[in-house]
């Protein structure tokens, strides 16, 4: 049996028309969708993504604000950048791209910024109320995959999910999204005993370990039919990859997404849509998801 390619570039294609309808939407009502980015130093790859992310922007008709602060800046002074963007009423999201310099503390610079215009997901606030079900904003990787699921028709109720990643950015905001979609949800990591029995029973693996040094999901982890999710992205035997090697999972599961043209495209996608929920929120405008 082969499966069905979870295809994330075409999900993440819907969900830009979705948000291209909105802009235009939002800017016929006078407000025009801002993202403010922060890259400190010049750490190439990350250069990368916030170029990626201001291009989809583009896409989109979402206005963009580039900062580069220089990488010896100080935490007093980044703090101070992001107090400005907190108050510039023409800015309606602030992203900080991680990781910072070592001198940097990620929590204390992201907790700075407004919960309203946090479209990481990231502040205690957003974080509090995704666990209690409430959030608006969520963290883009988590929320991608529920898109993911949704327009695949994948149905997550009564269904057992392991998540294999515990981290803020995606392990612990997919776990309250998967419950609040009903799913029995087991979170392993590091020190998860036997966890290929964890795997084998459960219907859907969402795995984002990252290191193939020390983690591969194989097709002997699965059970026939499985759902496989793959969340990680390493550079492995000179080429992108996940955690698992698409074509010998896809073999065995019913759905599985590949790496890369999986995941990743949604996490862009999905912050897109954060930004024009926050550029919403500011002036009270009902958007429909």
């Amino acid at each position: 049996m082969t499966g069905t390619k979870i295809d994330g570039i075409e999900v993440a294609k819907n969900v830009k028309s979705q948000v291209k309808e909105i802009v235009e939407d939002l800017k016929s009502k006078g407000v025009n969708p801002c993202l403010a980015t922060i890259l400190v130093g010049d750490n190439p790859a990350s250069a990368t993504y916030v170029r990626n992310k201001h291009k989809a922007c583009d896409e989109v008709g979402i206005l963009t604000k580039d900062h580069t602060p220089a990488a010896n800046i100080t935490q007093n002074e980044l703090n101070e950048l992001i107090q400005k963007l907190n108050d510039d009423d023409s800015v309606h999201g602030i992203l900080v791209q991680l990781p910072l310099p070592k001198h940097l503390n990620e929590f204390n610079t992201t907790t700075q910024i407004l919960p309203e215009k946090d479209v990481d997901g990231l502040t205690p606030p957003n974080v509090g109320l995704l666990a209690i079900g409430k959030a608006m904003l969520v963290a883009c990787t988590p929320s991608g995959i529920i898109e993911m699921c949704r327009y695949y028709n994948i149905d997550l109720e009564g269904k057992n999910v392991a998540v294999i990643n515990r981290s803020n950015l995606v392990g612990k905001p997919l776990y309250h999204l998967l419950i609040q979609n009903n799913a029995t949800v087991t979170t392993c990591h590091s020190r998860t005993k036997d966890l290929k029995k964890i795997c084998l029973d459960s219907d859907i693996i969402i795995t984002g370990v990252g290191n193939r040094e020390i983690f591969k999901l194989t097709p002997d982890m699965i059970k026939e039919g499985a759902i496989v999710i793959d969340v990680a992205t390493t550079r492995y035997e000179g080429k992108l990859s996940g955690d698992a090697d698409y074509p010998e999972i896809i073999e065995k599961a019913s759905f599985a997404s590949p790496v890369p043209g999986g995941v990743g495209p949604m996490t862009v996608a999905m912050l897109l849509k954060n930004t024009v929920t926050a550029a919403a929120l500011t002036k009270g405008i009902d958007i429909k998801s």
